[in-house]
């Protein structure tokens, strides 16, 4: 069984792009997390309310689902786009190499 050059460049894509939707995600929970104890570090010292970390976390992993399928989204697109290129570049040049000189 081979795989074509062009399943393989397509899967390579894929694999970016989940690879970039995980990490994006993880950053912007990660930082969230940060931003929460810093914030509930300083209520805690002074006399402002109790910090919910629900209240903080919640909207960070929303926003991050949506950061992180915009970038694997886009990555896709690019992919979709250079997949067909490299497509056509191959129609072409076998085209020619078949083609009579004249």
């Amino acid at each position: 069984m081979r795989i074509s050059r062009a399943r393989i460049a397509a899967l390579l894509w894929l694999a970016w792009a989940i690879v970039v939707w995980n990490v994006a995600l993880d950053q912007t929970i990660v930082l969230a997390g940060r931003r929460y104890l810093v914030a509930a570090i300083g209520a805690a010292q002074g006399p402002g309310p109790y910090l919910r970390i629900d209240d903080w976390m919640r909207p960070a992993v929303v926003r991050g689902f949506w950061l992180a399928t915009a970038a694997a989204a886009a990555i896709l697109g690019v992919a979709g786009v250079a997949l067909r290129a490299a497509a056509r570049s191959s129609n072409r040049s076998a085209d020619c190499a078949s083609s009579p000189i004249l």
